[in-house]
């Protein structure tokens, strides 16, 4: 157990330090869509080119069974469509994609998805971003299959 917890630390280190980082920005967002799981809120870590996210935000709200909340991760890049502009971007995204009635309750529905996004600036510079998504969730009935828009500020 010591020498998982060593691995960990020694790696989130060095992802974190100052020299991986000195060409990345930390950025926040909100809105809604995957970027956001849901309506909600995200943080990354942002290039020139790309975007590597954790967001946390609500898929379904309910007066009787309150909220479906969950979690994600995503990374969106922007140097497959375009070199000159990093407007429009690839993503894939793991995390809440909807939620499902469960007995009295509703469940968050975890799964993957593919997406396209535009970011009005550039990924790079705060500003407005649309998207779509393509997902597919684990359902109690098997594999459930959609899609989500995305809107959003970045800041």
């Amino acid at each position: 157990m010591k020498t998982i917890t060593k691995s960990l630390l020694v790696s989130f280190a060095l992802v974190l330090s100052p020299q991986t980082l000195a060409n990345d920005n930390f950025t926040f967002g909100m809105g809604a869509g995957t970027f956001y799981s849901g309506i909600g809120v995200n943080a990354g870590i942002q290039s020139k080119n790309d975007l590597k996210y954790i967001s946390a935000g609500c898929v379904s709200y309910s007066s009787i069974y309150g909220g479906t909340c969950g979690v994600g991760i995503g990374w969106v890049k922007t140097d497959i469509f375009d070199f000159q502009t990093p407007k429009h971007g690839a993503s894939l995204y793991i995390g809440v994609v909807g939620s499902e009635y469960d007995n009295f309750d509703h469940e968050a529905v975890y799964g993957a998805g593919l997406g396209y996004h535009y970011f009005h600036r550039g990924i790079g510079n705060p500003g407005f971003n649309f998207g779509f998504t393509l997902v597919a969730g684990n359902e109690k009935d098997g594999i459930g299959v959609g899609g989500i828009f995305q809107a959003g500020y970045q800041f």
